[in-house]
């Protein structure tokens, strides 16, 4: 896998996107040393995270995010080394994109491309991708790399990496980014060696198979890509400095063949779930859904029952893209119906498994839509709660609670609700946004742009965040203990805004 964006065009919109903003990146520290520290990879990861979350091809879909980070997290768990000395905290993510891909930045952050989810046929195919890519963070690859370039070229480097976002939506956006950034030069850097990807499918192999993976799933999956590239006239560009296909696979089959064997661990529903919501996410179009209905209407035939339901549930989701609710209500409650005499979604017997979080939260999507009686509403405030008990861990439960208390009228339950969520999640902007939305339905202005400004800050739009504290300050309702905490805040961003103006300054960019 690739282990960062490829400068390619993948055949999206002919809409012109704002190339991402590089100017702003951080210095990488001293261009002597072998490698970039932890701290300062992880630095510029969360730097390009923040330009990719604003992009509409990043998949902000929380039953998504939140399988893939539980997937992703049961990997990193079987591999103690894979944190490294800075105990990186991974993040999973998917991007909307048409090829099959993924890609791994700096710091532990990684994504897959929707294509790659709805190709993967079984969970041990995506562990074998997630693995590898997980690989490449736990021996540093991008460190090591990037730590051996002069520091002069990073910035352009930076571009290089972001332009594939732009290329989604203009080739020639994509291109201007490259160009900038000297990418014709860069890309050459930017490509792991063969030698790191060899690594990578090692240590990918040790991690799928310690997580109880079948490891044939790594040999699968690369004889799908192998079909996959051969639909194209020149080979991606991020395949150039990999080894030959066949080359991996047959490596992979000797590793296999001196392997200790375990029985592989079964699919689980959410697997073949997540897949049909990623197929309906790619492509929202008239003929997407088309081509959608149509597959799931074939899948429906198949004897796999794991895969019926997954069917009826792209159906349910699909319905209720194209707003017919009723529709939508109806393939949920087959699926459901399919699942019997396992307990309801809702029952206290539930463990979470077996996709209950899932249609507890397709539920509450259908319960909370536009269109929707206050009747459906005020019932969707107790399904959210009564999932919420059921799974606290649920970020994606977590954040449709909130939501069906806003849509219901009772914003002081939910900003309650809120502020004890950023309590424990302080990192989510999602929870400041939502809470925001709350003070200003309550009409509290004042902490409306307070707590804008904190996921303005956490998101690094540190201007952004010192400007809503400015309108918070200006606000009639503030009071006195508000103006404390904008003065303590205000003095915090300001010591940052320095502190990453003096990086800059001290730079050679």
């Amino acid at each position: 896998m690739a282990a960062a964006f490829a400068v390619a065009s993948s055949g999206g919109a002919d809409v012109y996107r704002k190339p991402p903003d590089t100017t702003n990146l951080p210095r990488l520290g001293d261009a002597s040393r072998e490698d970039l520290s932890p701290i300062l990879e992880r630095k510029l990861g969360e730097e390009i995270m923040n330009d990719i979350r604003r992009d509409p091809d990043y998949l902000d879909d929380d039953p998504t995010l939140e399988y893939l980070n539980n997937f992703g997290s049961a990997l990193v768990a079987a591999a103690p080394d894979a944190r490294g000395e800075a105990n990186l905290n991974f993040f999973f993510f998917a991007v909307r994109d048409p090829m099959i891909n993924a890609f791994a930045l700096p710091g532990g952050f990684i994504a897959v491309h929707s294509a790659l989810l709805i190709a993967a046929q079984n969970e041990s195919e995506l562990a074998s991708v997630m693995s590898h890519e997980i690989g490449h963070v736990q021996q540093r690859h991008i460190a090591r790399q990037l730590g051996k370039q002069r520091e002069d070229m990073l910035l352009p480097l930076a571009s290089l990496i972001l332009a594939a976002l732009a290329a989604k939506a203009s080739p020639d956006a994509a291109m201007g980014i490259a160009l900038g950034g000297q990418g014709l030069a860069i890309q050459r850097q930017l490509n792991f060696s063969r030698d790191a990807e060899r690594e990578a499918d090692r240590v990918g192999f040790q991690i799928m198979n310690s997580a109880g993976f079948d490891t044939s799933g790594m040999v699968a999956f690369f004889k799908r890509l192998q079909n996959a590239t051969r639909l194209y006239p020149d080979p991606p560009p991020w395949l150039s400095s990999h080894p030959m296909t066949e080359e991996r696979i047959a490596d992979i089959q000797a590793r296999i063949r001196t392997a200790p064997h375990h029985k592989p661990r079964p699919d689980s529903l959410d697997f073949h779930i997540i897949r049909a919501r990623a197929r309906v996410l790619q492509d929202g179009s008239v003929k997407g859904n088309d081509d959608n209905k149509a597959f799931f209407e074939s899948q429906l035939t198949q004897p796999n029952r794991q895969e019926q339901i997954a069917a009826q549930y792209g159906m349910a989701f699909l319905a209720l893209k194209k707003g017919d609710l009723a529709g939508a209500q109806n393939w949920l409650d087959k699926a459901r119906g399919a699942l019997k005499p396992k307990p309801g979604v809702f029952s206290a017997e539930s463990d979470g498994s077996d996709g209950a979080p899932l249609f507890a939260g397709l539920q509450l999507e259908i319960e909370l839509a536009p269109g929707q009686s206050d009747a459906v509403v005020q019932r969707a405030v107790k399904d959210a709660a009564m999932a919420y008990q059921q799974f606290p861990l649920s970020r994606a439960i977590a954040h449709q609670n909130a939501e069906a208390l806003i849509a219901a009228g009772k914003y002081e339950e939910a900003a309650r609700f809120l502020r004890d969520q950023i309590q424990q999640y302080r990192a989510e902007p999602k929870l400041y946004d939502t809470l925001a939305r709350t003070y200003a339905r309550e009409g509290k202005i004042a902490l409306q742009h307070m707590a804008l400004a904190e996921s303005y800050a956490l998101s690094g739009a540190l201007p952004a965040a010192m400007d809503q504290l400015g309108l918070a300050r200006k606000a009639k309702d503030v009071s006195f203990y508000d103006q404390s905490v904008i003065d303590a805040r205000e003095r915090e961003i300001k010591a940052k805004q320095k502190d990453e103006k003096d990086e800059k300054k001290d730079s050679k960019f």
